[in-house]
């Protein structure tokens, strides 16, 4: 093979229009309105042609336009309006982390995810969780959280959709050209590129590092797609969510211990790693080995120190979405690690297996992630429920409500998802505070204070843009299948620009039920073709390319949209990106939800078709359970439970129509003298209201750095503070402890209660234990009691700890207080006995707690 030299070439930009440069490398562009509109100044048709690619374009603008616009003294304000306001936003010192936080300047969080969703034009994201990721540092960036991020620069990125003349989904794989994109190769002081290293069983992998700048947030991409790596290594970072389990693996490898490395090599220090899902879990061991070699630490006093400073979020309760893989792969890769960390092959692969000692358990990213950190959390709060008992053998002690998954749940970047229309009638309405306080519930308030006229012919417009978006779609989806010009002409007539418009949109697993709407087509017709009533739906949506059960359901799709009269009013948008999806939730009407409760962990597309003035439709499910108010939306059933999931899918099916038909469709055509549906203006007055503060990312960023983020630094640094003298002092009085655990035992229970109390009652309880050698003040001994239901659970427990009473005795001790009854009922009570010590992140060690 030739070795190329190689240089780079820049666009040649006249001194005047300079100042697109810094605009165009920074992704702060992408939720600024101005300067969005300074790029479609540019040039109309290369802004779409370039996928919003600013980089591309100002390389592929002729140089006549350049010149002409340096001429332009209107262009040129512009420039410097938008240029003025980016360095203000970068140099702001009086931002929400600085003023709520001042003593925790030394705070530094590392955020790692497989995939980023900034803009259409860096596609390394296939979804959900990408897009939240982008969300995440966005609001970090505008409320000044001292975050910096690790990914991946896949090369052909996710897949771009395509559906052949049956209506099968197919791939292709355009690549990301790097070099024509927002992202600067880092180079060291001699100006040679960055390079880490990580080990693999068939040689060294070595990754170059890209620096995207989100706002004030450095997003750091590991790339082995360099000449120094042989094909098999340059290919490792090839695409995302490659299915090839080994290719998985060496990703995931790299994404956690390549990450840690790029930190260190980049000199930052963090003292809190959040992990986005399971897929960068390795950086918990990488951290824990360097602890060891650095500082002389056993495994369980580094691991102590580590998990401190770890954050873990979790965002499936669909077990296909955790990622496993086979034990003896893991130990083929990961049997180094073993060595460095001074563990067997069993103790090693049963980080990854909620029962360590079954062999036949294969290794579960997800667990290796809760074990190695002390902070961890579902994405709303069902999740979390959910998230406890499906996690809890990992903790089998505990009752799955004590399982320790707490819940934050997901909030949506406004400004990056609100209509360019909605944000120039929020500024005159609400002021500059819905920008700077998106979070604020009072500012969001007065969104009822404007006019209802203007609200619906705004959302009208919107509407309308996204009709004239889906044709001009179609008619290229035509195009490019080679239909005949009769049917690429009749595109431009289908949909109706006044109809109530749902939208439907989302990737297309099985679980989330895209075809449940069309379960009975002769009633969905008579609802879309309502002669005074008419309804359209427009679905977006992508099957990953091994899930052969998603693309049958796109096919189905497809069949029914061709049929007359469906193909005027149903509309299949292919290749759904950011893009598609801005379109879609800045102009539907009715934002549609299906997915089979509980296997939805948030959803954060109803949270942005809500805060630009749609009315969800939705089966209460992840964020919609916390979100319905009965006037902000619609809900699809109760949350009921099913055995039989075709019965289930009937029900809920025929809710939807019943919804559409006597409730939803309704109230958007009741039209008062003036032409205004007041009660459906009243609904998305609500719904802005209620929605948009809370489900905000700066409101979801917030919670991780008040709950986690400072929390969790402020251990790490205490426990690591002269050379981890706490950490091994810790790990010194646990084993004191845990050597004498076998001798605790629960000598007596006494609570001065007959068969029945009084509400309001305080019932004393004293408890006799025997300890042997341990200090009484090592242990904690709780109660945990409360209403028990019909088959003998707590429905809502109470722990009460237990006071000791007197000095010990003897090799026992007693510990005393009371159990308060709040409520009538039967009631249930238990005697615990856990470890206690005031450096103890968690009291539940699993394996050491004792039950009376």
């Amino acid at each position: 093979m030739i070795k190329y030299r190689t240089f780079r070439v820049v666009p040649s930009i006249p001194a005047p229009l300079e100042g697109l440069r810094e605009i165009a490398m920074n992704y702060h562009w992408c939720w600024d309105k101005e300067s969005i509109e300074l790029f479609y100044r540019l040039d109309r048709d290369l802004w779409r042609e370039t996928h919003q690619n600013p980089v591309l374009m100002l390389g592929r603008i002729s140089q006549e336009r350049l010149e002409e616009l340096a001429q332009d003294d209107s262009y040129l304000a512009h420039i410097q309006r938008v240029l003025v306001r980016h360095v203000m936003y970068m140099q702001n010192k009086a931002d929400w982390f600085k003023i709520n936080h001042p003593d925790s300047k030394k705070i530094q969080v590392a955020y790692f995810s497989a995939e980023f969703g900034l803009a259409e034009s860096l596609p390394i994201y296939s979804g959900g969780l990408g897009v939240l990721a982008g969300d995440h540092l966005k609001a970090c960036s505008d409320l000044g959280v001292p975050l910096v991020a690790i990914g991946l620069a896949y090369r052909t990125g996710y897949f771009q959709q395509y559906l052949n003349p049956d209506g099968w989904q197919l791939e292709r794989y355009p690549e990301n050209d790097f070099y024509n994109l927002a992202a600067e190769l880092v180079k060291d002081e001699k100006g040679e590129p960055v390079h880490i290293y990580v080990a693999f069983p068939d040689g060294e992998c070595r990754a170059q590092i890209w620096r995207v700048m989100v706002g004030r947030v450095a997003l750091h991409l590991l790339d082995t797609n360099i000449e120094e790596n042989s094909p098999r290594m340059r290919s490792v970072t090839d695409q995302l969510y490659v299915s090839d389990r080994e290719s998985r693996i060496r990703q995931e490898v790299l994404l956690g211990v390549g990450g840690i490395r790029a930190l260190k090599a980049l000199k930052y220090s963090p003292s809190v790693c959040h992990m986005n899902e399971g897929h960068s879990a390795f950086l918990a061991l990488e951290r824990i080995a360097v602890a060891m070699e650095e500082h002389g630490l056993s495994f369980e006093e580094a691991k102590c120190a580590v998990a401190n400073g770890n954050v873990f979020t979790t965002h499936t309760p669909v077990p296909a979405g955790n990622e496993i893989f086979d034990n003896e792969l893991v130990w083929r890769y990961c049997h180094g690690f073993a060595s460095r960390l001074g563990l067997s092959k069993d103790d090693f692969l049963g980080m990854g297996r909620q029962n360590p000692k079954d062999q036949n358990e294969p290794f579960c990213m997800t667990v290796l992630a809760l074990r190695c950190a002390d902070y961890c959390n579902g994405v709303s709060k069902l999740h979390g429920k959910v998230s406890r008992g499906m996690w809890s053998r990992t903790w089998p002690e505990l009752p799955d409500d004590e399982t320790p998954i707490a819940a934050i749940t997901n909030g949506i970047h406004s400004r990056t998802w609100i209509s360019s229309d909605l944000c120039n009638l929020f500024d005159r309405y609400l002021g500059p505070r819905w920008q700077t306080e998106p979070w604020n519930k009072a500012v969001w308030e007065r969104v009822k204070e404007i006019p209802d006229a203007e609200l619906w012919r705004t959302h009208e417009r919107r509407r309308e843009r996204l009709v004239a978006f889906a044709r001009r779609r179609l008619r290229q989806q035509l195009e490019n299948k080679g239909a005949p010009r009769s049917e690429v002409k009749a595109a431009e007539e289908v949909l109706d620009p006044e109809a109530m418009t749902i939208g439907f949109a989302r990737r297309f697993a099985t679980y989330k039920r895209a075809t449940l709407i069309f379960r009975d087509v002769e009633r969905l017709l008579q609802i879309l073709c309502h002669a005074e009533r008419p309804v359209q739906i427009l679905i977006a949506g992508k099957a990953h390319p091994a899930d052969n059960l998603g693309k049958e359901m796109i096919r189905n799709i497809i069949h029914i949209c061709r049929k007359e009269p469906f193909r005027s009013h149903v509309v299949f948008l292919e290749n759904y990106d950011m893009e598609v999806a801005r379109y879609l939730v800045q102009g539907a009407d009715i934002w549609l939800n299906t997915p089979r409760r509980p296997l939805e962990a948030s959803g954060t597309s109803g949270m942005k078709a809500a805060v630009n003035g749609a009315l969800n439709l939705s089966v209460p499910d992840g964020w919609w359970e916390e979100g319905y108010n009965g006037e902000n939306g619609f809900r699809i059933g109760l949350g009921e439970s099913y055995d039989d999931f075709e019965v289930q899918n009937d029900v809920e099916s025929r809710i939807i129509y019943d919804l559409l038909e006597k409730e939803v469709a309704p109230m958007f055509y009741e039209r008062g003298r003036d032409g205004l549906p007041r009660e459906w203006i009243r609904f998305m007055k609500s719904a802005l209201a209620s929605i948009a503060p809370e489900f905000s990312a700066s409101r979801m960023v917030q919670d991780y750095s008040e709950r986690f983020y400072v929390e969790a630094a402020r251990r790490y640094e205490t426990m690591t503070a002269g050379n981890y003298e706490r950490c091994r002092n810790l790990i010194q009085w646990k084993n004191s402890v845990l050597k004498n655990w076998s001798r605790i035992k629960v000598l007596n229970i006494e609570a001065e209660i007959g068969a029945q109390c009084s509400v309001g009652v305080n019932v004393p309880v004293k408890v006799e234990i025997e300890i042997g050698d341990l200090d009484p003040d090592s242990l904690r001994v709780e109660v945990y009691y409360g209403v028990l239901d019909s088959e003998g659970r707590l429905t809502a427990s109470t722990i009460m700890p237990l006071e000791k009473a007197g000095d010990k005795h003897g090799a026992s001790c007693v510990y005393q207080g009371s159990i308060r009854t709040e409520k009538s009922g039967g009631y249930g009570y238990a005697v615990r006995v856990l470890p206690n010590h005031p450096d103890l992140s968690t009291h539940n060690m699993p394996g050491y707690i004792i039950w009376s």
